[in-house]
């Protein structure tokens, strides 16, 4: 069952990297990245590291409903991923940047893309056990310990996140929205 759980858990992996990559392919109008950045600043103002850890948990734990969190956690992906591309459209400095380095490349990335795609596929697993009529009763403890690395990785990473960004301000990098 480890091997499959495994298994799953990359495939999972691979689709939520492709929806996010799709959203970031998309083309955003100024408008509309502008519209989106006044947005974004508004929900980053004053933001510390557990209000990062906040904002991602709460994406984070709709993402282990069966069959829903599927859905969930593609849509944010994909909507992370636009997200990408309305800042690349407002700083093209960072159109060189690609947007796959985001998560793969920064600590709190990979620890992010860890989270969502251990939800994503346990909501796949339940959904399948559902559909299967299989007594849910034996998914219980390796959903409660998931949601727990989840919530615990997610508080690393908003840390880890904040103080980041903070070392980037210090030396002089402005982000936008930042």
């Amino acid at each position: 069952m480890n091997k499959i759980r495994i298994i799953i858990f990359f495939i999972f992996l691979i689709i939520f990297t492709t929806a996010y990559q799709i959203g970031s392919m998309s083309t955003v109008s100024d408008e509309e990245a502008k519209m989106f950045m006044a947005e974004f600043e508004e929900l980053i103002l004053d933001i510390d590291a557990f209000g990062i850890f906040a904002h991602n948990t709460t994406i984070a734990l709709p993402m282990f409903i069966p069959g829903f969190g599927v859905a969930w956690g593609l849509f944010a992906a994909w909507s992370t991923g636009f997200a990408f591309a309305a800042i690349t459209t407002t700083a093209p400095i960072l159109a060189d940047v690609p947007p796959l380095a985001i998560l793969f490349l920064s600590p709190f990335g990979l620890m992010e893309i860890t989270a969502y795609s251990l939800g994503i596929s346990r909501s796949f697993i339940l959904i399948r056990a559902i559909t299967k009529k299989i007594n849910l009763t034996s998914f219980i403890k390796p959903t409660a310990i998931e949601i727990g690395i989840v919530v615990a990785l997610l508080l690393a990473g908003g840390y880890l996140e904040f103080y980041m960004l903070e070392l980037a301000q210090q030396d002089g990098f402005e982000m936008p929205g930042f």
